[in-house]
């Protein structure tokens, strides 16, 4: 494909998304509450654009097709786990939006701290987020830098994809914060699903149309459409991936920070049902293009150049295949500016605001704003290690994110959880998954996520038992919630 297609392609996609961000900014974004929750005023129609952007990264079109390139179909069954996995939505949802509306919390980790009467639960829960989105951020960035080389055959290195990438993704972050975000947010899902769609349907046609896509992946392929076919999904791998994704809504802050978000009760529902019809339209587009990429180019040293090969194919017309990269490479930089705003107002809401006690509002903005970079530039750095196969590498940060999970279960239904349940689980099993991604070590055959969230468990439940729970804070935050959801109901 032209190079001169791809960087007149970019350059456009750049003006429009800077455009929309800068319409996006109304009032004064000089709280933590405007700046990173945008007032808590997003309608539902935004709301669902921007969860769906926000998690359907470059991991769908990237690393799910680089997943069923290899795996074949076991990866359409890891991704609709996903999905149903979104149902703990319908429950901790409105949980999440009616306690932040009447205590005021800007991020989960406060909401944490709060609820089981100890701050230093927010700065745990905070910086263990850190030390797992960083590496996802990472993810994104790498998505970009493998979509642009292999889209223009090396000519624009991987190298210069991350750099655009992340310097995107801090000037969309710091134009008007959340909302800027959430707007070119908008705009992205759309343009991403409508375009892929469209270029699947070219596709299969240009394969023969349905009946001859299936055909030649039976004939072809036979291998990839059972589980665990080549053998890439075993048992334990299928469960490895899946765990972690299934509780992906609650456990990742970047994507429960945004049940805060929504206007009211019914922008809330909106969103829900608005992420699910787009999940389910957009993984199959991505399964489809696995496979298309298989039957075409079945030989390729690295799957997550599936997509980016393909858009370069005689298969998809070129202008097309542009507009297709530029929807992926926009998914991407809304993830990596969702993870950015939501890390650094962690950062500064609880790790800050609890060690300087006397931190006022705007200046935890200020630290919020300084942190935005930092950040970035540190996921840069690790995206520099061009490690392989993205969806791998995206579950196994959200495998550490799971061991936050009990707690926040917890926090909606066991009155009986402790502060020093929840920090001893999450640093422990924390402690415990980073030591086996890093020496890639699977006890028992079983992922780090599975162990970190039996581990984590186990702990919140022994460790809460034995030590004195916060009853007058979990009385008044449990029984309101009840009281709020008794009045919805009828």
């Amino acid at each position: 494909m032209s190079t001169t297609y791809v960087w007149w392609a970019i350059a456009v996609y750049i003006v429009i998304a800077l455009f929309v961000a800068y319409l996006s900014r109304s009032g004064k974004q000089n709280n933590m509450n405007s700046y990173f929750l945008g007032d808590r005023k997003l309608n539902g129609f935004v709301s669902a654009l921007s969860y769906s952007a926000t998690t359907y990264s470059a991991f769908m079109l990237v690393g799910l097709a680089g997943l069923t390139y290899n795996g074949g179909v076991g990866a359409l069954g890891f991704e609709l786990i996903y999905l149903m996995g979104v149902s703990l939505v319908a429950f901790f949802g409105p949980r999440y939006w009616l306690v932040g509306k009447k205590y005021g919390y800007v991020t989960p980790s406060e909401m944490l701290g709060d609820r089981y009467n100890n701050k230093s639960v927010a700065v745990i829960v905070s910086i263990t987020s850190c030390l797992f989105l960083i590496p996802y951020s990472a993810v994104q960035l790498s998505g970009v830098g493998y979509l642009l080389q292999g889209i223009t055959n090396n000519a624009i290195p991987f190298t210069t994809g991350v750099v655009i990438a992340t310097v995107l993704a801090i000037i969309f972050s710091y134009i008007a914060g959340i909302r800027s975000v959430a707007w070119t947010d908008s705009l992205q899902a759309l343009f991403m699903v409508i375009t892929s769609t469209i270029v699947v349907v070219i596709i299969i046609h240009q394969l023969g149309g349905f009946d001859g896509f299936f055909h030649s992946i039976e004939t072809q392929h036979s291998d990839l459409l059972t589980v665990p076919g080549n053998g890439f999904f075993s048992f334990f791998t299928f469960l490895g991936l899946t765990i972690p994704w299934f509780f992906f809504s609650i456990s990742n802050p970047q994507v429960s920070q945004r049940l805060y978000m929504p206007s009211s009760m019914k922008s809330l529902r909106t969103m829900l049902m608005g992420f699910l019809i787009f999940g389910f339209i957009y993984t199959l587009v991505s399964v489809i293009w696995g496979f298309s990429a298989k039957l075409q180019f079945p030989d390729l040293q690295t799957a997550d150049l599936a997509t980016p090969t393909l858009l370069s194919s005689d298969l998809v017309p070129p202008i097309l295949g542009v507009i297709v990269m530029v929807g992926i490479m926009a998914a991407a930089i809304s993830t990596i500016d969702s993870i950015l705003l939501t890390l650094s107002s962690m950062f500064a809401r609880d790790v800050y605001g609890n060690l300087k006690k006397d931190a006022q509002d705007k200046a935890q903005l200020k630290v919020g704003k300084f942190v935005i970079p930092v950040i970035a530039i540190l996921a840069y750095l690790f995206a520099q290690l061009e490690l392989n196969l993205i969806a791998v590498l995206s579950v196994a940060s959200s495998a550490g994110l799971l061991v936050t999970v009990p707690a926040i279960i917890g926090t909606f239904f066991w009155k009986r959880g402790t502060a020093t349940g929840v920090i001893l689980s999450v640093v422990v099993a924390g402690l415990v998954v980073i030591v086996l991604e890093l020496f890639a070590i699977k006890p028992f055959g079983l992922a780090s996520g599975l162990w970190g969230i039996m581990i984590s468990t186990f702990l919140f439940i022994i460790v809460s038992l034995l030590t004195k729970a916060p009853e007058e804070k979990a009385n008044e935050f449990l029984g309101y919630i009840k009281r709020e959801l008794q009045k919805k109901a009828k």
